[in-house]
């Protein structure tokens, strides 16, 4: 293993750990839908592992940014460390346009489904750019897309 794959997996297992976006034991991520803001969550598994998430995603009133992410879930590290990765991300900008959440799935998912020919840029994806490596491995491709489906999901809902 090379230095850089070496520092991606530890930056992975590092998110799995400490996650960020994560909401504390007891509460939902599916919390405050009811109250007519324009929040959603959406639940997705990878019956194949067995990964679940359960994803929240708070837009502004106008529905142009997205506000907040937030997520509750088990599963391997790289599930884990996606979700984590996703909301650092979101957490990092503030507000992030919705449009541009919305090509960052779509980049993500290009990436992942490379089969490691396009690598995951750090300048655009963060940490998230460690999970490049994955797109090698067919079986762990649904590990990392989980949280970015559900994200996905939940945006449209919302």
């Amino acid at each position: 293993m090379n230095g850089l794959e070496s520092l991606y997996q530890e930056l992975i297992l590092d998110h799995s750990k400490r996650p960020h976006g994560k909401v504390a034991a007891g509460e939902s991520a599916a919390a405050d839908e009811a109250d007519g803001s324009r929040v959603a969550s959406s639940y997705q598994r990878n019956p194949i592992c067995g990964d679940e998430i359960t994803l929240r995603v708070r837009l502004s009133d106008d529905g142009t940014t997205v506000d907040e992410v937030t997520w509750d879930g088990a599963g391997c590290s790289i599930s884990q460390a996606s979700a984590s990765m996703l909301a650092a991300l979101i957490e990092e900008e503030g507000r992030m346009p919705r449009a541009e959440a919305s090509a960052l799935v779509d980049g993500f998912r290009v990436a992942l489904r490379s089969r490691g020919e396009i690598p995951l840029d750090e300048e655009v994806f963060g940490d998230a750019a460690a999970l490049s490596g994955v797109s090698k491995f067919t079986a762990r491709v649904k590990c990392a897309m989980l949280a970015w489906v559900a994200f996905e999901d939940a945006a449209a809902r919302a």
